[in-house]
């Protein structure tokens, strides 16, 4: 079996080399000014999607976080915030198509152009928290690219001051490292969508042990780390996702 390392909150570190591409969607960054500045410092590529343009127009001095693009269906940005940044020659691309969200969009447009060489993972802000159904949406959007095959090369975080999501993949032993000291207490296992037949751990508090999971049974909620800060290690045979709680 193929081993897959996760490094969820390396980007945090200072030590850490600019390989981040920096996406932005239409939520508060108000509680969130410090990540949103430490991850800018450390993104090679940064895109506002639609309404995320707000966000950091009305947050932050705007002549100081020029995005490299700005994408979506351009619903929500303000036609004042546009014209800005346009004035800025930052590039645009309108992304009509309804039957995809614009976070979905934005993700294809950035495979396509990214690779490992300047990219390796995706740090998302804005994708949790607000209405419930847009935190759906975004998770949704995880499984998405997952099928798609298109994210081989990178990894996709959801993240905000309190928590960050990645979807693990199925086959694989994934390898989450825990040891950067952003991690706080508590982590899960969700069995988004399907039952999952066999899921084997190591490293938590409550390890499973060849268990299946899925909503309606069991769904590893309020786990924490054994103590080691060894990484904790996640066998299944379908994607589940794995959230954890971070401080910084």
């Amino acid at each position: 079996m193929s081993v897959y390392l996760w490094k969820p909150l390396t980007p945090l570190l200072d030590s850490y080399v600019h390989k981040v591409a920096l996406v932005v969607l239409n939520q508060s960054l108000e509680t969130q000014t410090k990540l949103f500045k430490t991850l800018w410092k450390k993104a090679a590529f940064k895109i506002f999607v639609d309404g995320g343009a707000n966000q950091v127009y009305s947050s932050f001095d705007p002549t100081s976080y020029i995005p490299d693009l700005i994408t979506g269906d351009f619903d929500s940005i303000k036609p004042n915030v546009r014209d800005f940044y346009k004035q800025q020659n930052v590039e645009i691309i309108e992304t009509p198509d309804q039957n995809f969200t614009d976070f979905t969009k934005c993700l294809k447009i950035l495979f396509s152009r990214m690779d490992s060489s300047q990219v390796e993972r995706i740090v998302v802000l804005g994708a949790l928290g607000g209405r419930l159904d847009h935190q759906f949406s975004n998770i949704n959007t995880l499984y998405k690219m997952k099928s798609s095959k298109s994210d081989a090369h990178l990894q996709i975080y959801l993240i905000s001051q309190t928590s960050l999501v990645f979807l693990l993949p199925e086959g694989k032993k994934n390898m989450i490292e825990i040891n950067t000291g952003f991690e706080d207490e508590m982590c899960g296992l969700i069995p988004v969508g399907s039952l999952c037949e066999h899921v084997t751990t190591s490293g938590l508090k409550y390890n499973l042990h060849d268990q299946s999971m899925e909503f309606g049974q069991l769904i590893s909620t309020s786990n924490s780390y054994d103590g080691s800060k060894e990484p904790v290690c996640v066998e299944a045979s379908k994607p589940l996702l794995w959230t954890m709680e971070i401080k910084y």
